[in-house]
């Protein structure tokens, strides 16, 4: 890949941070939810979707055949494979650790509610995975990233979604603090954002 082509996939993926971010954010959630109303979230999840596959099948197709594939040894290929099945595992098992359908928006669409707006809406989690790190499919999703470094494209995929899982990370952050206020600033003073290196939260 050129430099080019490098500053080119890190626009697709600072199209897909910023899109998602806007979308997220609380005016623009005010103004699509007044239009979509329960089907908000489901159709924030779906335009999700369809723009993170622009960027990574768009990328592939367009730049990744131009790109150099590393040749690992056996060993680090055979550590990388056990590293991604690892992250599967651990994204479906953090998957589990919340109310999918609200997660997804088919509950807010089937009850005709909107998403929550206070605390008492959307219950803290402080059990299971999150005991011990705060930001469980961040966590995974990193994993994921770096496990699949097999060549430049894969590489700078892993460093242009770390970027974006960092900046997500920061905006998260200062939502649940909004949402949650001092419960939420314990929580993290207590349990890590990724990596179980403090114990856990009882």
């Amino acid at each position: 890949m050129t430099v080019f082509e490098h500053l080119l996939y890190g626009l697709l993926w600072f199209s897909f941070g910023w899109g998602h971010s806007v979308l997220a954010g609380e005016a623009a959630k005010r103004r699509l939810a007044a239009l979509a109303g329960a089907k908000y979230r489901l159709l924030y999840n779906l335009a999700a979707a369809i723009h993170i596959a622009v960027v990574m099948f768009g990328g592939q197709a367009v730049l990744g055949e131009h790109a150099t594939r590393f040749d690992w040894p056996p060993e680090m290929a055979a550590a990388l494979s056990g590293a991604k099945w690892a992250a599967i595992v651990f994204l479906i098992a953090a998957l589990t650790q919340y109310d999918l359908g609200r997660f997804s928006g088919f509950t807010q669409l089937k009850t005709g509610r909107r998403e929550p707006q206070h605390a008492g809406d959307e219950p803290l989690h402080l059990t299971g995975i999150h005991r011990y790190v705060r930001h469980p499919l961040y966590a995974g999703a990193y994993l994921y990233l770096w496990s699949g470094v097999h060549g430049e494209f894969h590489l700078a995929t892993a460093l242009w979604g770390s970027l974006y899982l960092a900046i997500g990370t920061y905006f998260e952050e200062k939502r649940l603090l909004r949402l949650y206020g001092k419960a939420y600033a314990g929580y993290r003073a207590a349990v890590p954002a990724l990596i179980p290196w403090k114990g856990r939260a009882h």
